[in-house]
């Protein structure tokens, strides 16, 4: 299903109690690896069979490296790397972290962690020195200054909707120039906020705003992702109006960057999309009974369910 901004209210108020289930067929074919989590641990596939490359758990956000030889995940709260068969692991940094995002270049992979202002801030750090340091990216006041202590990781307790309105995973432009992130200068003004932030200047712009700021809303926008060409920018979001006609439960929103126009794809409680191409989607969504992985059609519409997990990643996004 794909609606446009203006229809979305109506149709995801009805969808909560019925979302829409995937379409039963064969597990689809991809063309290319898509990492996603199940049980704490790591799966790879590209169709039908799947490749389980951690053990032990504890692992979440998987990320491909441009090239598809390596991984970034995070492993108790703290960001690691490893080659795309789970082997030679690599802790980068002791600062606690949220989901990363390679540069295009891979020589550098993006972060959440707490900022010199006390709330979220984006860092960078070389995936290629011996002995990595983080560097500050946003917010732009911070660079320069010394790094704030390093936290406790999260817990990741509570609802799937608390967990997911403070997951801080970024989202690094296809281009280099840009990361889409958690938060921002927008903080001062909404309760909650989802930004674009330019690298090279510091420069921020609010792509999603909830609360405050003479918004009669509460809500959340997380989990950005970028198409390949830089064309759209896609996140989970969830909204409670001002009368339950405005309240839409989880969902998946795609942003067009030079128009600012959104539009909902998939279906109620879809979160987490990473694309595969222009026409194709990996969403986290329901479907027998669970979460899965599933496929969207981002032209018809159609879903697919692909393997039992969340958090898909596919490769070079």
């Amino acid at each position: 299903m794909i609606k446009t901004a203006a229809s979305t209210t109506a149709v995801l108020a009805g969808l909560i109690l019925t979302p829409a289930p995937a379409t039963a067929a064969a597990v689809p074919t991809l063309g290319q690896p898509v990492a996603y989590v199940r049980g704490g641990d790591v799966y790879v596939s590209s169709g039908p069979a799947e490749k389980k490359v951690t053990t032990g758990g504890g692992y979440a956000r998987p990320r491909w490296s441009p090239d598809g030889r390596q991984l970034a995940v995070l492993k108790g709260g703290r960001l690691w790397t490893m080659k795309a068969d789970g082997t030679a692991p690599r802790r980068l940094t002791t600062r606690p972290a949220a989901g990363p995002s390679w540069s295009p270049d891979g020589k550098w992979l993006a972060f959440a962690s707490l900022s010199c202002t006390g709330g979220p801030g984006v860092y960078r750090i070389s995936t290629t020195a011996a002995k990595p340091v983080p560097e500050v990216l946003f917010p732009r006041d911070c660079r320069g200054e010394a790094l704030p202590e390093e936290p406790s990781p999260a817990t990741g307790s509570g609802s799937l909707n608390d967990r997911l309105r403070t997951d801080d995973a970024v989202a690094w432009s296809p281009d280099g120039k840009q990361i889409a992130f958690r938060g921002g200068e927008c903080d001062a003004v909404y309760d909650a906020c989802l930004s674009i932030g330019t690298i090279a200047t510091g420069a921020e712009r609010v792509v999603a705003a909830y609360g405050g700021g003479s918004l009669q809303n509460r809500g959340f926008a997380v989990l950005p992702a970028w198409r390949g060409d830089g064309a759209r920018l896609a996140f989970t979001a969830y909204q409670e109006g001002e009368t339950p006609a405005e309240n839409e439960p989880l969902h998946v929103v795609e942003y067009d960057p030079r128009t600012g126009r959104k539009r909902t794809i998939g279906a109620a409680m879809d979160r987490e999309p990473t694309y595969l191409d222009a026409g194709r989607a990996l969403v986290t969504g329901q479907s027998k009974g669970g979460s899965w992985v599933v496929l969207i059609d981002l032209r018809t519409g159609a879903r697919t369910p692909f393997h039992p997990g969340s958090q898909p990643s596919a490769r070079g996004r």
